[in-house]
């Protein structure tokens, strides 16, 4: 996919099933390949689970897909686990980490609730599918940062150096004469 036709498609992701969609699109390497397909499989399931419960009744059914749910967000957590350095070097890898781990707590207080059958189901559900969208953007901007990175064409290689602001040129030239 071409990298100018990208960011109009990103704005077209409105729901769990777009994401899975967009994620089996373009890949720049295997370790993205295993992690667009990780974070697929992910969304289907997010996407089951919403649509069920959003349509049916039968909270033994949402309960099945819940209890699916959450399964597949631990294997996907713990492929995260085995992907190379330069996916952990990456600042945007350690808030994707959180905002996953955030996210599994939403679904197992969901799941909780709906075993219980609980008046709060309603609030953990929307905390839930909350979560759900904030975790599946913080992936899609790790796996836009990793392939930009990984990208020889890089429009971020390309970029002017910084300028040095008054202040740190200040701080350097006080660091020079106080030695």
């Amino acid at each position: 996919m071409p990298a100018a036709t990208r960011p109009s498609q990103l704005l077209t992701l409105q729901s769990f099933g777009d994401i899975s969609r967009f994620l089996r699109e373009g890949v720049a390497d295997e370790d993205s390949r295993q992690l667009r397909d990780s974070l697929g499989a992910l969304s289907t399931q997010i996407d089951d689970a919403v649509r069920a419960r959003r349509t049916s009744t039968d909270t033994t059914d949402i309960t099945r897909r819940v209890v699916t749910l959450s399964h597949c967000a631990r294997e996907h957590q713990l492929f995260l686990t085995g992907l190379g350095s330069a996916w952990h070097a990456l600042y945007e890898f350690g808030a994707y980490q959180r905002a996953l781990r955030e996210l599994r707590t939403a679904i197992a207080d969901w799941l909780q609730m709906l075993e219980r059958r609980s008046t709060k189901e309603s609030a953990c559900f929307d905390q839930f599918e909350l979560l759900a969208w904030r975790t599946l953007g913080e992936a899609l901007l790790l796996v836009d940062m990793y392939e930009h990175q990984s990208d020889p064409q890089s429009d971020l290689q390309d970029a002017p150096p910084r300028k040095v602001s008054a202040l740190q040129r200040a701080r350097a030239w006080l660091k020079r004469w106080s030695r």
